[in-house]
């Protein structure tokens, strides 16, 4: 565990938060205006980015893209704009001033760790003398404001549904979701699954699939995924008390392993972008994930928020860590360098609340 009480204070950082973090956030999503924050393009804006990376001192290497000697910067400068809507102010304390005494979770795979992530550094950058409490240890990471009595978990769940290990090896329960048990006990929970799914020997981690009685090598990883889903569905709907807990689902985050999924056939991925697609247009479709859970959210009877993140992330195929994440030696086109687009899915999080 990790007490740790910040008294250096570096000034620009923090300014720039107080100004810039107090800046960016949109208005209710509950969209009165008729205006949806998840459509728009992403604009230049010198006030970005939202902190420095180097005053958030437990940024975890695979999101430190500057600390890794990533040469440009060019891609810190974007602030997301929705179409038609005007940004309102975020503040920072007033975040903490609804949130004490609160516990927040983030449930599922690295991309959420990403968000997780992004929200512990936005916090504490906007107020560095806090003192905090860290705890890593997969699968649960646990963040803590003693004295605001808050706490921000992640916990690394990347099927929702259960693996468990028996006999016979491990087994990736479609109808099981007995992990929930832990997740009752908090006041707002957010939930991401998806790139998992279709993972193979040797990254994937499960060794067959059971479904009812019938327990088997393999299936279509989509037809998985919908069951799964549904699954957990089911628990949202029954499990927890909806008059206390606040649920999302973060929507599915691009990756760009390849030029035409972001307009550049000949691309050799994200490995050399430097800038965001201009316009609110992707020149790739979007995930059919993204109708999936969109389905399954309006067939439940409490149906989380969707934050879709999915046209803002397809916009950024200059904002992964490349080589500059936690291995030099590969590309990563999938996660997001810290500071970075995250911290909007944060924004955006909390304009919702």
């Amino acid at each position: 565990m990790v007490r740790r009480r910040c008294t250096s204070i570096v000034i620009l950082p923090v300014i720039v938060l107080l100004t810039v973090l107090s800046v960016t956030i949109s208005e209710s999503m509950a969209a009165d205006d008729g205006c949806n924050r998840f459509e728009g393009s992403w604009v230049s804006d010198p006030s970005y980015p939202l902190y420095d990376s180097s005053v958030c001192p437990f940024l975890r290497k695979q999101f430190d893209c500057q600390k890794n000697g990533r040469p440009d910067k060019s891609y810190l400068g974007y602030r997301w704009q929705p179409t038609g809507c005007n940004l309102t102010r975020y503040d920072v304390n007033d975040f903490f001033t609804k949130f004490s005494g609160k516990k927040i979770l983030f449930v599922g795979d690295s991309l959420s760790l990403n968000q997780w992530q992004s929200l512990t550094c936005m916090l504490h950058a906007g107020n560095p003398n806090a003192t905090y409490n860290l705890t890593q240890q997969q699968p649960m990471y646990s963040f803590q404001f003693p004295e605001y009595n808050l706490t921000i978990n992640m916990q690394w769940h990347q099927f929702l549904v259960d693996v468990d290990v028996e006999p016979t090896g491990r087994i990736l329960k479609l109808e099981s979701i007995k992990g929930g048990d832990a997740w009752t006990d908090f006041d707002l929970l957010i939930f991401d699954s998806w790139h998992w799914w279709f993972y193979i020997p040797p990254q994937q981690p499960w060794d067959f699939i059971q479904l009812g009685n019938e327990t088997k090598k393999d299936m279509n990883r989509i037809e998985a995924f919908k069951i799964g889903l549904g699954t957990w569905a089911k628990w949202v709907d029954s499990a927890l008390d909806h008059s206390r807990t606040k649920v999302f689902y973060q929507g599915i985050s691009a990756s760009h392993y390849h030029g035409i999924d972001f307009g550049k056939p000949t691309a050799q991925g994200c490995y050399k972008e430097t800038q965001p697609i201009l316009g609110s247009k992707s020149p790739a479709p979007p995930s059919p994930g993204i109708g999936i859970v969109k389905n399954i959210l309006g067939q439940m009877n409490n149906p989380p928020f969707f934050l879709d993140v999915s046209l803002l992330t397809q916009l950024r195929p200059d904002a992964h860590p490349q080589k500059y994440g936690a291995s030099k030696t590969g590309g990563d086109c999938t996660h997001w360098c810290l500071a970075g687009v995250p911290d909007t899915w944060n924004l955006l999080l909390y304009a919702s609340l």
